[in-house]
């Protein structure tokens, strides 16, 4: 990896990936793009287990590239939920673009903020415990991983991203019946 690899931030990027990837696999399912979504799966999954020591699968980090590069764009306009696909595969892209490229020329923070572009995008109002809107979910989301990873490390990182992408996928199977 270059000098220029944020760990930190790449965390961060990948559990906002899972985070809302649980919205978008129940809307690429719906819209039959699930074979496009699961290779951007893998790929944010290899970087997980990077971060965590293991060897990182370049084949799978290509493939998730790429059809993060599609994915959105590849959603149908007519189904609910298409700027949140964009902007969540804009996410995944840039995310693989951090572990993968040497001096990628965006930082965490930009593609963190895909994430809360698609949470303010949701195409119906949500109420997730005492969050009124997935805007105002996402960035509690954002702020509790941040407090997780510093306080108790990947792991408590990965499993916090893993519930939260469970009640994403519970908004995206509301929104769709």
């Amino acid at each position: 990896m270059g000098e220029t690899f944020d760990v930190v931030g790449e965390a961060l990027c990948c559990a906002a990936a899972i985070r809302q990837g649980g919205a978008v696999q129940v809307l690429t399912e719906r819209s039959g793009l699930l074979d496009h979504y699961i290779p951007i799966k893998a790929g944010v999954e290899s970087i997980t287990a990077f971060l965590d020591g293991q060897e990182l699968d370049d084949d799978l980090l290509a493939d998730a590239f790429a059809e993060s590069w599609s994915l959105g764009v590849r959603y149908p306009a007519a189904l609910a939920g298409r700027t949140f696909v964009d902007d969540w595969s804009r996410l995944a892209f840039a995310t693989v673009g951090l572990t993968k490229a040497k001096q990628p020329t965006f930082g965490p923070t930009q593609a963190l903020d895909y994430a809360s572009r698609a949470a303010a995008t949701w195409p119906s109002a949500v109420r997730i415990g005492s969050f009124d809107g997935l805007a105002r979910f996402e960035f509690a989301c954002q702020q509790e991983a941040q407090d997780r990873l510093r306080t108790d490390g990947l792991a408590a990182l990965w499993k916090l991203a893993r519930d939260r992408s469970k009640q994403y996928r519970q908004v995206a199977e509301q929104l769709i019946g």
